[in-house]
């Protein structure tokens, strides 16, 4: 028998839950909309001021659920503020379709982020934040976007059955095959973002519902994570083996290569911040998502 001891199950999640300013050592779990997620987020490595990215996990039943990530811009502490407000506003529209018993969350959704954006506006300090979603329901999952925040939804073989396409002059270029991927990650312009929440002509962009298959993995994150590792490498750490080990490894390199540049390998010091979910395996059996 071995001595190796198992991981604790998953904690159940009733309220939603919001990370913001978060510098967490581990990813915790949590049982949410009929699978399980894990939330990494921490400052960029020797930052002192806060941590403008933000996380939330918002429960809406035993197998539907909202995810999100935040990026605050506009310097400490108005990028934290936005990027939280956004989350916040976005977790109180949810709650109230919830509440009110509405089957289609795509609405309260949408308000929910239009409501961030106007606050945010009325405020007048400059700031914004990206954002992107994930509304799961059961076996469908839908994307909401505006920035440079990714979703992505890795199949257990690795075929990317969803990638959102950034917000910004060279994510526009890398979609329409004028830059390949290694050319964007080192271009010169790849942090301009023409969409953010916080601007007069914030748009959203709602993608068409996907099939979700069990054990489908699906990642939000802000930049620091994808400043830092090519999507094949994401790939290839999301797609299979436990959710905590994939997580771990995730930050673990990311954090590496912040710290320890290295010619010809993407670096670039900054917030990190993800959220990792797989749905859960159904009882029947049957063959895995390709």
């Amino acid at each position: 028998m071995s001595g190796r001891r198992s991981s604790p199950p998953p904690e159940p999640l009733g309220d939603p839950l919001v990370w913001n300013d978060a510098h967490l050592d581990s990813a915790p779990r949590f049982r949410v909309a009929g699978g399980e997620a894990t939330v990494f987020s921490a400052r960029g490595p020797g930052k002192n001021g806060a941590n403008e990215d933000a996380a939330a996990l918002i429960p809406c039943g035993p197998d539907r659920g909202v995810l999100a990530v935040a990026d605050g811009l506009g310097g400490q502490p108005a990028g934290e503020e936005a990027s939280g407000l956004a989350l916040r506003q976005l977790g109180e529209a949810v709650q109230a379709a919830v509440r009110r018993g509405d089957e289609d969350l795509r609405p309260a959704i949408l308000d929910g982020i239009e409501a961030a954006n106007h606050e945010i506006l009325e405020r007048g300090t400059g700031s914004a934040t990206t954002l992107v979603v994930a509304e799961i329901q059961g076996a469908r999952l839908r994307a909401y976007h505006a920035g440079d925040s990714l979703l992505l939804v890795v199949g257990q073989r690795g075929r990317v059955k969803l990638q959102t396409v950034s917000h910004s002059p060279v994510g526009y270029a890398l979609e329409s095959g004028l830059l390949d991927e290694h050319e964007a990650m080192h271009h010169e312009h790849r942090h301009l973002i023409s969409n953010l929440v916080g601007s007069p002509d914030m748009r959203i962009e709602v993608g068409s519902p996907i099939p979700l298959a069990a054990r489908d993995s699906v990642l939000l994150a802000s930049d620091g994570l994808t400043d830092n590792l090519h999507v094949v490498e994401i790939v290839d750490r999301v797609r299979r083996g436990p959710l905590a080990l994939a997580a771990a490894e995730l930050a673990r390199e990311s954090l590496r290569r912040m710290e320890e540049p290295q010619e010809g390998v993407p670096s670039k010091p900054d917030d990190l911040t993800f959220v990792l979910f797989r749905r859960a395996a159904t009882r029947r059996g049957g063959r895995g998502s390709t």
